[in-house]
């Protein structure tokens, strides 16, 4: 009796959480697939079944793959910076910087993480402007005049241009993430590697980065989720331009719904990025899950 009266106590705590779940995260995950299937706008009386043609539309369209591809070099870049050069940033802050200067420099490190996106995004608007931009005016003082553009402006920089500003704002973050799992790692695992006569970067290899794999494999899931679905750095800095070279898929979802009203076609493009991330998150944590068995 004490044991399903545990069982049901248990049920009783869980069940607000499930219902939440349920309401605001699965069932609008199921209902987009659904109007996925339909062709309808704000304004159609009944939406039309229309099967997979959304999906066609979307698989035959140039700025859905070149959006793809955005999102694409988004997360490759991002996982070189926020899981990369964070981590390498992370183990100089405690390993080579003194404790005065360290907690410092994690402040410096974390602010642009507290800045709102659409604050960062309107400040590097200006530091990219073509005309008094500080970005200019810095390669015009070293010699480097002719690297000067509209980095905004031109479809071969614009999204390069957004992608730099996000990992300017997101590295200090995922250092701090890394920071912290770097403390949570025994100080006699260093002390052993000197005794054994082992530098900073063999130290680094050798114990820092097998002792942080968690905490990597929560930054890199953290890190490609983030880069499918990128939305309000590109709206503030470029709204997808020009000629669409910035858009992500966040932004052309958007604009098919609520620039072009076709809800049938946004809809099956919130489910591919809904699929792509989940297929990577998916992944990321098997294999996680493997190398731990493993281990």
């Amino acid at each position: 009796m004490g044991a399903l009266l545990t069982r049901w106590r248990t049920v009783v705590w869980v069940l607000p959480a499930v219902l939440l779940l349920l309401v605001f995260v699965y069932y609008p995950i199921a209902d987009n697939l659904r109007l996925s299937l339909f062709s309808w706008n704000a304004f159609s009386p009944e939406p039309r079944f229309v099967g997979l043609d959304n999906y066609a539309e979307a698989f035959g369209d140039p700025v859905f793959w070149r959006a793809l591809l955005n999102n694409v070099a988004y997360a490759v870049v991002s996982l070189v910076c926020q899981a990369g050069v964070s981590l390498v940033l992370a183990a100089l802050l405690e390993e080579l910087v003194g404790r005065r200067l360290r907690g410092l420099l994690r402040t410096l490190y974390f602010i642009p993480a507290a800045t709102s996106i659409t604050v960062a995004g309107v400040l590097f608007s200006f530091l990219y402007n073509p005309r008094y931009g500080l970005v200019n005016e810095a390669l015009q003082a070293v010699g480097l005049g002719h690297l000067a553009r509209a980095w905004l402006g031109e479809e071969g920089s614009a999204i390069w241009s957004v992608i730099a500003m996000s990992q300017w704002q997101g590295i200090g973050y995922t250092a701090v993430l890394f920071v912290v799992a770097i403390q949570r790692i025994p100080r006699e695992f260093f002390e052993a590697a000197r005794v054994d006569g082992a530098g900073p970067v063999r130290t680094f290899f050798s114990v820092t980065l097998p002792m942080v794999r968690e905490m990597t494999t929560l930054v890199v899931i953290l890190t490609i989720s983030g880069a499918f679905l990128v939305f309000n750095e590109v709206m503030v800095m470029t709204s997808g331009g020009p000629d669409n070279s910035s858009q992500v898929l966040g932004t052309w979802l958007y604009h098919q719904a609520f620039f072009e009203d076709d809800m049938g076609y946004a809809a099956a493009v919130a489910t591919v990025v809904f699929v792509v991330t989940f297929a990577i998150a998916a992944l990321q944590l098997a294999l996680s899950r493997r190398r731990r068995d493993d281990a």
